[in-house]
């Protein structure tokens, strides 16, 4: 009891940041829920619904490597505020645009694309800011916990967004979006103190020098930068794998918003059980071994049941073996980043990584969204009912994913089995901080 309140006193501070801004993360998340089932309703194509998150993405590639450099010279908190207040008023721009019956496909990719560029100050500095709430003794059991949350998250978004759709409308979602915003700004504002490192040498360096510093020290850092890459190439199948699930979910035999909902519920249940283990579970022997055993249980498992599957409980099986272990490699991989990465340089690096590791996400998303709607739906439409490929992956509209599910099951286990190889990631565990 002792040491629970003494841990309780020592992260204060990071858990009254965690739990409100884990809220506000819940509301924006139903509402791009919401989002993504309003937009294939409305225009039925894969690639539509994708560049959402293209949009989404595209911002916060291109800038992250500058945003980082400001993120290390600015105050922290006031990077968070300007950014989650800019998020907001964009998610109020739809709310009137759907009051008014104005909204248009091309209004969420502008107000995305908007989005996205606020979040590429955001995201460095809200990682710095776990550093400086945090001690380095907790590191992994924060991991785990903001993991947790995440996976809460991931539980939470389909049930309360379908559950609101279905008794209410899309203009609810976006208002308990608003709310969760304003308590989870109102906390950082008044309630919480976030201390400022700026080290005096690092004030009369140019942002353009500063961004170069973070991918220097990645150069010269082979493991740490083998593992982003590592996260890059998975980064492009899960985000081909993102834009085929609604696509395929809300289309097949035994479908529809309820499955699409269940589905993501289900990923989000494992990952909490997941992000559990990982805030009890101790100090792993390797590192690198649990993150390169993680990837590979999750591309070799969910690609492959709902490319084969015909029914929502295997898809739902498949679905916990693809997740579960996922905690496990975000929380070791976070811990390594942090042990590794100085703290006075973790803004710039962090933004580094932001795009590299990243930038195969907008990628990922347009290919997966073009595979669907130009190679496999059309593909599998022109299939006899009684070929290999209709026994396979069923018939009819959604097949063409399916199909799509196998070949990134495929490509996803044979990166894993190249980038185990990888003897500068392996050396990280002969450089061990932790």
């Amino acid at each position: 009891m002792k040491n629970f309140k003494a841990t309780f006193q020592e992260l204060k501070s990071f858990l009254l940041l965690w739990s409100t801004q884990s809220l506000s993360t819940l509301g924006s998340s139903m509402t791009n829920f919401a989002l993504v089932i309003w937009s294939y309703q409305d225009k039925g194509s894969a690639l539509t619904t994708a560049l959402l998150s293209v949009c989404s993405y595209a911002p916060y590639v291109l800038m992250s490597i500058f945003a980082g450099a400001f993120s290390d010279r600015w105050n922290k908190k006031v990077i968070m505020l300007a950014s989650d207040t800019f998020a907001a008023g964009c998610t109020v721009a739809v709310l009137v645009l759907l009051q008014t019956g104005n909204l248009e496909i091309w209004h969420l990719y502008v107000l995305n694309a908007l989005n996205g560029l606020m979040n590429t100050f955001q995201q460095p500095a809200a990682d710095v800011t776990v550093s400086l709430l945090t001690p380095k003794k907790h590191y992994q059991k924060v991991s785990g916990m903001r993991t947790f949350s995440s996976s809460l998250t991931s539980i939470l978004t389909p049930v309360i967004a379908t559950g609101l759709l279905a008794f209410t409308n899309i203009q609810t979602v976006i208002a308990v979006d608003l709310t969760t915003f304003g308590l989870a700004f109102g906390t950082l504002m008044f309630g919480i103190k976030v201390p400022d490192m700026k080290p005096a040498e690092e004030g009369k360096e140019k942002v353009l020098q500063a961004a170069k510093s973070g991918l220097r020290y990645l150069k010269h850092n082979r493991g740490i930068l083998d593992l982003i890459l590592f996260l890059a190439a998975i980064n492009l199948t899960a985000s081909m794998y993102n834009a085929a699930l609604p696509a395929m979910l809300l289309s097949v035999d035994g479908g529809g918003e309820n499955a699409y909902g269940m589905v993501n519920m289900v990923s989000g249940l494992a990952m909490l059980a997941g992000s559990i283990a990982v805030t009890m579970l101790p100090k792993p022997q390797s590192r690198v071994g649990v993150i390169c055993n993680a990837l590979l249980m999750a591309m070799s498992t969910e690609n492959f049941f709902l490319a084969l599957g015909r029914s929502l409980p295997v898809w739902c099986v498949g679905a916990v073996l693809g997740w579960v272990s996922v905690p496990l490699m975000n929380a070791n991989m976070d811990v390594l980043f942090r042990n590794y990465i100085p703290l006075t340089m973790q803004g710039r690096v962090y933004a580094a990584r932001n795009t590299l590791q990243f930038f195969s996400i907008p990628l990922g998303y347009t290919l997966g969204g073009y595979l669907v709607d130009g190679v496999f739906e059309p593909f599998m439409k022109a299939q006899p009912v009684d070929s290999f490929f209709a026994e396979a992956f069923g018939r009819g509209k959604g097949s063409g994913a399916g199909m799509l599910f196998f070949a990134l099951g495929v490509f996803g286990v044979g990166t894993c089995l190249v980038f185990r190889k990888d003897p500068h990631i392996w050396k990280l565990e002969r450089k061990k901080r932790d």
